[in-house]
């Protein structure tokens, strides 16, 4: 079998002896280009100069060795090798194609990736557990974090901006897994609205929420595109205001020019040192914020927010883990009750209902599209029942025999109050919405 065949067939009955066969060759001219280059020097050249020494001096040593190749097959071994040598292996091509999103490594017979929001089996495999544990640790130390029984989950961020999260056994019975989620590029509102996620009218109206200063919550389930998102509306936010952002693995690409970035800090090796986001949202208000901007909000620190949000720092944005808006409001109660100051759940409600003006729901439909779903306005007061306003809610069709979600955006009427705060900002009201007579005509629900 040649060596291309040998990389691209499926997983034998043996147990992937392709593979390891494939392994060994890679690992054997490893160890030559090793023995003939002189490390010292090598670690002065630049990366690109780096990759391309090493690849003429393991083409003159498969030349002189063997074994006889194709030019593409020769071609193949040596990028096989010298990422090998400087990268992260199999997975170094992965990391290179922008339209992947997520990596997952199942032990060392199963790569998976998600593009284009579907997931697939990829037909690559690692040679052994060894040679992927030698990768993981490769990725940990350039954070300087350690992976072993002692110590066998890992979550960081690659200096890259990659979040990479690691789980070995005695934890993990599927063997060493890895999950590599890819730095997500900053798309614009009117770049999703060109994706389908979103459509003119919602677009003209988040603008406005924005530039107004309403305080908007942006929740979805896992890989519906929360971070996009919210990158793309804090894009929205004017020049000038100062912004201060807090993430527990730094994704956010503002590009206004007053942002200051914060990250949360895992423990060091011996469990001492971590900085908690609720401790930056803390510090944030010493800085002076025009708006704080939080990635995801997941425990005590929601209180903090909420503090803040209702507290004069209107404009902020953040997002939550959640499958509905009403799940979105439960979840916020739920996260503010697990501060360590305790405090009624009816005051968390008081404390949600004067700071949430807007709740933004994201879904991944079965095609892998994210869309926008569903805007909603917190129309409840006090201590009340939380009672939504849906100004905006996509109404899908049973998938189509081509596979895909179609449907359409539906329009409400926007409550008096939010109408009246677009107006004295300055901001149009979209000619979709228009505005409700009085709270009679509001399309509401409760959300217990």
């Amino acid at each position: 079998m040649s060596l291309r065949a040998r990389i691209n067939a499926p997983e034998d009955k043996g147990g992937g002896a392709a593979a390891r066969e494939d392994g060994h060759l890679v690992a054997a001219f490893r160890a030559k280009l090793l023995e003939e280059i002189d490390l010292t020097e090598m670690s002065a050249l630049a990366a690109a100069e780096r990759r391309a020494r090493l690849e003429r001096v393991l083409g003159h040593i498969i030349s002189r060795e063997g074994p006889v190749l194709s030019t593409a097959e020769r071609s193949q071994l040596i990028r096989r090798v010298v990422d090998e040598a400087l990268g992260l292996g199999v997975l170094e091509p992965l990391l290179e194609d922008a339209s992947i999103t997520e990596i997952m490594v199942n032990g060392p017979d199963q790569i998976f990736i998600e593009r284009g929001g579907r997931v697939e089996l990829l037909p690559l495999r690692f040679a052994s557990h060894e040679q992927l544990m030698q990768t993981i640790e490769r990725i940990v130390s350039t954070v300087n974090r350690r992976v072993d029984e002692s110590n066998p989950m890992v979550d960081a961020r690659l200096p890259s901006g990659e979040r990479v999260n690691v789980i070995i056994p005695p934890l993990s019975l599927t063997g060493a897994t890895l999950t590599i989620r890819r730095f997500p590029r900053a798309y614009t509102l009117h770049e999703m609205l060109g994706l389908g996620s979103l459509d003119e009218q919602m677009l003209l109206l988040l603008s406005g929420l924005v530039q107004a200063k309403f305080n908007l919550i942006v929740s979805g389930a896992t890989g519906t595109g929360k971070t996009t998102l919210l990158n793309a509306l804090s894009g929205l936010v004017p020049e000038g205001e100062r912004i201060i952002t807090i993430e527990d693995s730094a994704e956010l690409q503002l590009q206004q020019s007053h942002v200051i970035r914060l990250e949360a800090r895992p423990p060091n090796i011996e469990g001492r040192g971590a900085i908690s986001i609720r401790d930056l949202v803390r510090n944030s208000l010493r800085m002076r914020p025009d708006r704080i901007i939080v990635g995801e909000v997941r425990g005590g620190e929601t209180l903090d927010m909420l503090q803040a949000m209702s507290t004069g720092h209107d404009g902020s944005l953040a997002t939550v883990h959640a499958n509905s808006a009403e799940d979105a409001l439960m979840r916020l109660q739920t996260l503010a009750s697990m501060s360590e100051v305790k405090v009624p759940f009816e005051a968390l409600r008081d404390q949600i209902n004067s700071a949430v003006d807007v709740l933004v729901q994201l879904t991944r439909h079965p095609d892998g599209t994210r869309r926008i779903t569903e805007i909603s306005v917190l129309a409840s007061h006090g201590r009340e029942r939380f009672l939504l306003a849906t100004v905006c809610r996509f109404q899908a069709e049973p998938v189509a025999a081509d596979g895909r979600v179609y449907g359409r955006f539906t329009y409400h009427p926007l409550p008096r109050r939010v109408a009246e705060r677009l107006y004295l900002a300055g901001q149009p009201i979209p000619q979709a919405f228009g505005v409700a007579a009085t709270d009679a005509h509001l399309t509401t629900r409760e959300a217990e």
